[in-house]
């Protein structure tokens, strides 16, 4: 009978725990170290592999990243459409608000659950969790249904993505990782590429609902592959000292606060004054548990979930800050660009999708090309500073589209905004990684992605705030009862049909005056504030991102040690196979 495949394993080094809290120590440990607490030891789980299995571990983990990727662009391509189905356009950005908020606040979880339980259950159960909440979402009779299942599918979303570049980062020397998380940029851009088209097609031929089921078959198939390739390490410890050591409070905290924040963004303006006590009391209470977060982080949590000696890199902190206006400007851009397509120049959903492809292709080429140089120079702070500055360019030029802007011009100005975004969502990773020890490196990861998804949840609600105030505004003076004010906010595709526009009790001009003042006014504010993200961004790479060495002379070693047990496993695997059949 032929051997069954062999996981890749490595030489069992564990981490005490104390090193981990305090941030002592070298940056990798011998097998020699003696541990402090036997309950309390992680693993060292760094598997420099030959490049064969390299490609074969980075194809199953870039298919389980495509799933979330085509997610994201198949539900904000349908979004118009949920949104008069349930007619709650004025909450509508809660659907994919609530993914966000829930990955978001689950994000940091994850590096540390993968260096407790180990990558390949972690990423199992980050599959997982996304599965069962998109089956539930399509099921959803109400908006509410609906938002509490995406919040369900976004606590295993957020994690597959920090999985991924984790394990890449077990399994790739850093040196050689930039081309490698430039592939994978590209491999997600290609769900960003499918997916508007498919979110726009579904939405309109079949049911809203085949949005959220689209990818449970892919789901299923990329988590089988991810349990036969990707690399296993034996972990130490039983599961009941798994579990003790979890930072279940800074969990609730991170939650917490993120819900708190995002609660009067949502709010603000539009269903409450921004002055007013409902909408300033949550915010101020979720400053202080953010406070909060860090103290108990910093002085009690035995194994925190952000540890806080990562900040004492000032690149660490620069990529944060980056990072954070980098998921800002992607998420508002990615989301509102569709539903502007359609408001104001009356494309379809399927159209409205298609044409958010030069902001992915863009992407796609500008990420692997860096990737690529990073690679070949070690070099990456110019590419994050000058990505950030053409995203500047770029978004501030897409503030002045209106009905009357040509086709080639908003193709070439989304190019130039795609570039940008391309240049900077990989390269911070390996920058952020190069300026920690390695037995950082999950933690620092995890992070960087949740002050990314971070910038992306607080986004929706900010740009949601600008356009429904701006629409406010412009149909104050035209004296309309407060019913048809909200009906507009919630569905303002209404003014785009002349049917409709008579069941408002409107005429046509009002209706084309609140649109080119109102959603365009707002339309132009959500670009302008992306512009001064990046152009912030821009400021802080230039000065805060400092250049490391990407060789830490540990390399060859590695790759001997990870070679030695994979040959080690594979004898073993003969020997039992003999074994059976002699009995």
């Amino acid at each position: 009978m032929p051997a069954a495949p062999v996981s890749a394993t490595v030489i069992d080094n564990s981490i005490p725990l104390s090193e981990l809290h305090s941030g002592a120590g070298t940056t990798e440990l011998s097998n020699q170290t003696k541990p402090q607490n036997k309950k309390l030891e992680l693993t060292d789980q760094t598997n420099l592999l030959p490049v064969k299995q390299v490609v074969v571990i980075f194809l199953a983990l870039s298919l389980c990243a495509l799933v979330t990727s085509l997610d994201s662009l198949i539900v904000s391509a349908s979004l118009s459409t949920v949104s008069a189905v349930f007619n709650a356009g004025s909450v509508s950005s809660w659907v994919p608000s609530a993914y966000l908020l829930t990955s978001t606040g689950f994000q940091p979880l994850y590096g540390r659950l993968s260096d407790i339980f180990g990558r390949k259950s972690t990423l199992c159960f980050a599959m997982t969790v996304y599965f069962v909440g998109n089956l539930a979402a399509g099921f959803s009779n109400s908006i509410i249904q609906l938002i509490v299942c995406r919040g369900i599918a976004g606590a295993g979303g957020g994690g597959i993505s920090s999985m991924l570049q984790i394990m890449i980062s077990d399994i790739v020397p850093l040196r050689e990782r930039g081309k490698y998380v430039g592939i994978s940029a590209g491999v997600i851009a290609l769900g960003y590429t499918i997916g508007p088209v498919i979110g726009g097609a579904l939405a309109e031929q079949a049911s809203w609902r085949w949005c959220f089921w689209v990818t449970l078959p892919l789901s299923i198939v990329a988590t089988i592959m991810a349990v036969i390739f990707a690399p296993f390490k034996p972990m130490t410890g039983g599961i009941v000292e798994k579990l003790k050591i979890i930072d279940y409070i800074g969990i609730l905290l991170t939650v917490g606060g993120c819900t708190l924040i995002m609660l009067p963004l949502i709010w603000g303006g539009v269903t409450y004054p921004w002055n007013s006590v409902v909408v300033l009391a949550p915010l101020c209470c979720g400053m202080c548990v953010v406070v909060l977060f860090c103290l108990w982080e910093w002085k009690v949590a035995k194994l925190p979930i952000v540890p806080m000696h990562i900040f004492k890199h000032i690149t660490v902190v620069g990529v944060y800050i980056c990072m954070f206006a980098n998921g800002f400007v992607f998420f508002s851009a990615l989301y509102y660009l569709p539903l502007y397509f359609q408001v104001v120049l009356q494309y379809s959903p399927t159209y409205s999708g298609t044409f958010l492809l030069p902001i992915v292709l863009s992407q796609v080429a500008s990420s692997l090309l860096a990737g690529l140089s990073i690679s070949h120079t070690g070099k990456y702070r110019t590419v994050v500073y000058s990505g950030f500055a053409l995203s500047a360019i770029g978004s501030g030029c897409i503030s002045i589209f209106n009905a009357s802007t040509s086709k080639a011009v908003m193709v070439v100005l989304m190019l130039l905004t795609g570039a940008g975004n391309g240049m900077t969502m990989q390269t911070t990773t390996v920058a952020a990684q190069a300026s920690v020890a390695r037995k950082d490196m999950s933690v620092v990861t995890a992070v960087r992605n949740f002050l990314r998804m971070l910038g992306g949840a607080i986004s929706l609600p900010v740009a949601s705030s600008l356009l429904n105030n701006a629409i406010r505004t412009s149909m104050i003076n035209l004296e309309l009862p407060a019913s048809t004010i909200t009906t507009v906010i919630d569905n303002p595709s209404l003014l785009t049909n002349s049917s409709s526009i008579s069941t408002l009790d409107i005429s046509v001009s009002q209706a084309a005056n609140i649109l080119s003042k109102g959603y365009t006014t707002g339309f132009r504010d959500v670009f302008l504030l992306n512009a001064a993200m990046s152009a912030t961004a821009t400021l802080v790479s230039a000065v805060m991102i400092k250049h490391k060495e990407l060789l830490r002379g540990d390399e060859e070693q590695l790759r001997k040690e990870a070679a030695e047990a994979l040959r080690k496993a594979k004898r073993n695997g003969v020997e039992k196979e003999l074994g059976e059949v002699v009995e």
